[in-house]
């Protein structure tokens, strides 16, 4: 009876959850003020999780018949999807008032593909892992098409359903030799049988698979060409959800089988795939987004050299990488978060504000705005002292102890190339004039999300050790 109670406490982030999102239907069916009720309800469910994921971060355990984890570093990546949705709830109330774009289900289906994140970073079986990815891709699917009357919207949404199922046919693919070869989904039970599967091609062509579909989730060469369509065509707060929550969920299934199956055993096979891959993923995301005008599609490019970034810890295969690639992920949620959401609040009623050029003599329309989105453009391209900086600097670290140096020195030219683009901005703002005269209208809620991201993104900057020293606590590689 005792343990059904701890039980209870430890899954109680999921429930809270599940019955917000009971309770934003019943809002929805019956209150005629939700417009205004389920925004700021969502974001209260919301900031619960991630306080009650913090608060329980020391109780590790695993629930549901040995399926889910809790605590640790689950609870961290609990944190970060929680926070990042409350974000984007704060930065939509206004933006979809703009496009006239309010239906009840909006908060809704945010809510449902948070849970179906959560579900993701704590599986402890490749059954969960693929319930939480059908969760949140299904949510994904459909936000992307959320500004129905627009045809770019409708095509953003056609095209990433139809490549994300074509990349789910991988991963399902991939699990069922996986399962085949270890005769169970448990990732617990596969990783003491790793010895011996560590040497069956089947099951190592299945850890491919997997590795593929999860490719295209994290938007990572050669599986990132729904990206830069996709993210022009979704409303812009919900283009900065992909991006981030979205982008942590996949990562969280990626080190959640490779540090139990692969990282555990010191097993290097899949350090090639990792190692091209992100390579070609820095080096190409980096390059074609210096030719782009619309600042979405730029920051689409680049969260494709973010994604590369990232994988170095992949391939690094240490413990020193796993903490690497989760700082980064906090940090670079925050980052892009802050970005897409000033983004989103320069952007005019029928998509206009979006080149580049548009954002000429900005330092002197709206010096708060310009003011937020230069330091925020400064951490993303990795300059010191931004959390931008030190989530590079950790995953090269981890490279370099793995004998991995030509890796790291790859990440440095591809950062070095992504300062272009993104101090262009900065460039665009403050030194280019402009007739335009008319400055963006700032609401409340949306300024409350930009300026709660960049004091995250100055947070962990400024103490990027206490963030590493409670990671690496955790992860017991």
């Amino acid at each position: 009876m005792l343990n059904n109670i701890q039980e209870f406490y430890n899954i109680l982030p999921l429930i809270i959850l599940g019955a917000a999102i009971l309770i934003s239907v019943v809002i929805e069916i019956y209150s005629e003020n939700s417009e205004k009720i389920l925004p700021w309800f969502s974001i209260l469910a919301f900031g619960s999780v991630a306080i009650y994921s913090l608060l329980n971060i020391r109780q590790e355990t695993v629930v549901l018949q040995n399926s889910l984890a809790t605590g640790g570093v689950v609870n961290i990546f609990w944190f970060i999807f929680n926070i990042g949705a409350a974000i984007v709830c704060l930065l939509s109330v206004n933006y979809i008032k703009k496009y006239g774009t309010y239906f009840g289900e909006y908060y809704i289906i945010i809510q449902a593909s948070i849970l179906g994140m959560m579900l993701i970073a704590g599986a402890k079986d490749l059954i969960m892992i693929f319930l939480g990815l059908e969760i949140m891709s299904i949510s994904f699917y459909v936000l992307a098409g959320f500004n129905r009357k627009r045809t770019s919207s409708n095509e953003a949404s056609l095209k990433y359903f139809l490549l994300g199922a074509f990349a789910t046919g991988f991963l399902v693919y991939g699990m069922a030799l996986m399962y085949g070869k270890a005769g169970t989904t448990s990732i617990d039970i596969i990783a003491r049988k790793i010895s011996v599967l560590s040497s069956d091609v089947l099951f190592l062509v299945g850890v491919l698979l997997f590795l593929i579909g999860f490719s295209f989730k994290i938007a990572a060469f050669p599986f990132h060409m729904w990206v830069p369509d996709v993210y022009q065509g979704s409303p812009t707060t919900i283009a900065g959800l992909f991006s981030t929550s979205g982008k942590a969920a996949a990562f969280s299934a990626l080190i959640v089988i490779l540090s139990a199956v692969f990282i555990s055993s010191g097993n290097t096979f899949f350090t090639p795939y990792l190692s091209a891959v992100a390579v070609f993923s820095m080096l190409f995301g980096s390059i074609v987004a210096i030719m782009q005008t619309d600042i979405k599609r730029m920051l689409a490019y680049s969260s494709i050299a973010h994604a590369g970034y990232m994988l170095i810890g992949l391939a690094a295969g240490n413990a020193d990488g796993i903490a690497g690639i989760i700082f980064y992920l906090a940090a670079y949620t925050f980052m892009n978060l802050a970005a897409f959401g000033i983004v989103s609040i320069i952007e005019g009623k029928e998509e206009t504000n979006l080149d580049i050029d548009s954002y000429a003599g900005l330092g002197s329309r709206s010096p708060v705005l310009a003011g937020l989105l230069a330091l925020i453009m400064f951490a993303l391209s990795g300059i010191p002292p931004f959390a931008g900086f030190f989530g590079k600097y950790y995953v090269f670290i981890a490279a370099i102890k793995a004998d991995l140096t030509w890796l790291a020195i790859a990440g440095i030219i591809s950062s070095v190339i992504s300062v272009y683009f993104y101090l262009r901005v900065v460039v665009v703002m403050y030194f280019k004039s402009s007739d335009v005269e008319d400055k963006p209208v700032i609401n409340f809620s949306e300024l409350l999300g930009v300026v709660l991201s960049v004091i995250l993104v100055i947070v962990l900057g400024l103490a990027p050790g206490s963030l590493i020293d409670l990671i690496t606590s955790f992860f017991k590689i």
